[in-house]
């Protein structure tokens, strides 16, 4: 019988919040987990298993420390979607505000710099549906 993949993924995700939670025990969680991999489980799928249910015992990583350009950038992405206004004055709202926070980025320490630049993506496609709306009687979009 082969190994629920998606099933062992669930539980493994769950029996992590758990346990780092401080919800749970480790060598309890290790048990369920186990107890999901088929005995007759592919060997490549028990060992993935295994190492994912290994895993469990060792600590979190600490939560990452973000710079203050960080941060910075995070408040003017909140206030670009806080921009009210015509569509054109909207618009121009996040096409500053994601311009702004390029500038951060380019200032922010390499590691850094591509989670900073990542925050203008959400933006940029708010931007775009606000150029071309799709509209609901649009079927165009629809499946058939």
């Amino acid at each position: 019988m082969p190994l629920d993949i998606a099933k062992f993924n669930s539980a493994y995700s769950d029996a992590r919040y758990r346990i780092d939670r401080g919800d749970a025990d480790v060598a309890a969680e290790q048990a369920r987990l186990r107890e999901l991999v088929p005995d007759d489980a592919a060997r490549d799928d028990v060992e993935w298993a295994d190492t994912l249910i290994v895993s469990l015992a060792e600590p979190p990583e600490p939560p990452r420390e973000w710079s203050e350009l960080y941060h910075e950038a995070g408040r003017i992405q909140v206030a670009a979607y806080q921009a009210e206004g015509t569509v054109e004055e909207r618009i121009a709202a996040f096409e500053e505000a994601r311009r702004r926070i390029w500038e951060i980025a380019d200032r922010a320490d390499p590691e850094e710099a591509p989670d900073i630049r990542a925050m203008t993506r959400s933006m940029e496609h708010v931007e775009n549906g606000l150029r071309d709306p799709l509209w609901p009687d649009d079927d165009s979009n629809q499946d058939d």
